[in-house]
């Protein structure tokens, strides 16, 4: 659906923050939590379940491509916390002031040696359906399309040995953390090359995940890094180079440190850009980055769109556009999912100052 001043359709507008010239507006992309997205629904007078109304409703240009698990759960039930069904992460209901989350718990292989971890059940790629792939790219045919395929070495290795255990695995290259990385690796890839090949070459992009720092500084060092993370990156990033698609990678806190490793690599894009963590500012990004890198993100989460007024919104997008803007590189998004705890007015803010102020006015295909 094109609105009144667009001349190209979402998938060509991000192509072209890819290929990092001018567009005829910046591509728009939402990330939420479910208290917000209920509110935001509400707003626009759209049904609880209606996704993709409130996407055309934001002007959102990405849509995400996925295959439904159908196997047995792989992990049972147990009483007083959640079990993930495929991977056995244990999660359990926290509480906050606006709302709660699911938090993860117990870290069932924090102990575990390596004949159980290799025992660990993990999915296997035979037990998804992925015949509906080509019909959801014919449905959103106009978009541009990703796949998701974390990786998440140090959060989802985490997830089920702890935070402590895993920082501790890498540093002393601990022969089960690394083998449940490398397990965890190989499920996600063959599962995404799955829908890779059942998409016929329609995927456009190939979003990768990883926590590289705290707010002030990596959580790792170089040396981890070159030696645990980006051979595990690498081989990700050649699956979807292999399928014509264009590698995003999210990482949360200050990860620039990192960036230059991802250009080496053929990393397309970096998501999340947290502005107020270390050397993580629009203007660090651009002066260091620019041209080389396509950017996703920079809106936080944890600034005036959570804790300002609509107002204060439109002046943070606006800022961000002037800065972001002459890179022909950005795609303006969220730092990570919108909080409950952001005022719907916050942002019905943040989309509509996109939609007036995001325009370059290229015209043509």
């Amino acid at each position: 659906m094109l609105h009144d001043k667009e001349t190209m359709t979402s998938r060509e507008r991000v192509l072209r923050a890819f290929q990092r010239v001018p567009a005829d507006r910046v591509p728009i992309d939402y990330l939420y939590n479910p208290g917000i997205d209920e509110r935001l629904k509400q707003h626009f007078g759209l049904a609880p379940d209606d996704d993709e109304g409130l996407r055309q409703a934001l002007w959102v240009d990405l849509r995400g491509i996925g295959a439904t698990y159908r196997g047995p759960r792989l992990h049972p039930e147990q009483p007083g916390v959640s079990v993930d069904p495929l991977w056995g992460i244990h999660t359990r209901w926290i509480e906050h002031s606006s709302g709660g989350y699911m938090d993860f718990c117990d870290f069932p292989l924090r102990d575990a040696d390596e004949e159980q971890v290799a025992r660990w059940p993990m999915p296997n790629p035979d037990d998804f359906d992925y015949t509906g792939v080509g019909n959801e790219c014919k449905r959103y045919d106009h978009y541009a399309l990703y796949v998701h395929c974390y990786g998440d070495l140090i959060n989802g290795n985490g997830f089920l040995r702890g935070m402590e255990q895993t920082l501790i695995d890498l540093q002393t290259d601990e022969p089960a953390g690394l083998l449940l990385a490398d397990r965890r690796f190989a499920a996600q890839a063959a599962i995404a090359e799955r829908i890779l090949d059942a998409a016929k070459g329609r995927i456009d992009i190939f979003w990768l995940g990883e926590d590289l720092g705290t707010q002030k500084s990596p959580m790792i060092s170089m040396r981890v890094f070159k030696k645990h993370v980006r051979p595990r990156y690498q081989m990700l990033v050649d699956l979807a180079k292999s399928y014509g698609a264009k590698p995003m990678i999210h990482t949360c806190g200050s990860s620039s440190w990192a960036y230059e490793e991802f250009i080496d690599m053929g990393i397309d894009a970096v998501d999340t850009l947290q502005p107020e963590a270390k050397n993580m500012s629009p203007e660090y990004l651009v002066e260091h980055f620019g041209g080389r890198l396509s950017f996703h993100g920079c809106i936080s989460t944890a600034g005036p769109l959570t804790y300002g007024t609509p107002a204060q919104v439109r002046q943070n997008v606006q800022d961000t556009l002037d800065l972001m803007m002459p890179t022909s590189s950005f795609m303006l998004s969220p730092t990570h999912a919108i909080q409950d705890n952001t005022p719907t007015e916050n942002a019905v803010a943040m989309y509509d100052a996109a939609k007036e102020l995001g325009w370059y006015g290229v015209t043509g295909k």
